[in-house]
């Protein structure tokens, strides 16, 4: 499946979800997929033996359901690993509310970091501050207040939070992956660093 002539976007999985009998949105897994992509590098088998647990079933109903599911891996995984940094979290679009965008990322970051506190001490030592602080603005955003009302000012703020899960992703890949994407070598051209230090997230009104 190609990334670039069939991309899959929220809907399309979550379709996928309640095809199978399940309502739970696809944020959480896909924050877990994007950690695991980065600590793990989580196979093929490995992440539809997860999906499939998640939607308690043994195994995809048709095999188009089971590309779609694998496309998902492949094009998260392409993203995070090319240079041009076009990965995105696979979130409710502006199809949804801002309050049910907010609770997709929400459940984003739970399932991120739900992988990420498993790694251990050594591990999370040799990590760059860059990294250390996008995780702990993260902890902020698995408890951020999704009643937010449909105004502009919340939609920036939204955006901003949802840069922020971004950064993060592509960050951890970046730190395990050395020079895969060159993340280091394009901030330094643009002049503008990837870790944002000193700014912390914005927060919904």
């Amino acid at each position: 499946m190609s990334i670039i002539n069939d991309q899959l976007d929220f809907s399309t999985v979550a379709n996928v979800f309640l095809a199978h009998g399940s309502m739970q949105s696809p944020a959480f897994l896909d924050g877990r997929l994007c950690a695991e992509l980065g600590l793990h590098d989580l196979s093929t088998e490995g992440w539809l033996e997860e999906v499939c647990l998640s939607l308690n079933v043994e195994q995809p109903e048709t095999r188009e359901d089971a590309d779609v599911l694998l496309g998902w891996r492949r094009q998260t995984l392409d993203a995070l690993s090319a240079a041009e940094l076009n990965f995105e979290p696979l979130l409710p679009d502006e199809l949804f509310s801002l309050s049910e965008r907010a609770q997709g990322l929400k459940e984003w970051t739970q399932g991120f970091l739900e992988v990420v506190n498993e790694v251990d001490g050594e591990t999370y030592e040799n990590w760059s501050s860059p990294l250390k602080e996008a995780l702990e603005d993260l902890g902020q955003l698995s408890a951020i207040d999704i009643d937010i009302a449909d105004d502009p000012e919340n939609e920036n703020d939204l955006f901003a939070l949802t840069e922020h899960a971004r950064m993060a992703a592509m960050l951890l890949y970046t730190e395990q992956h050395p020079g895969e994407p060159q993340v280091e070598q394009v901030e330094n051209e643009s002049g503008d660093p990837a870790g944002d230090e000193g700014e912390t997230p914005s927060s919904l009104h």
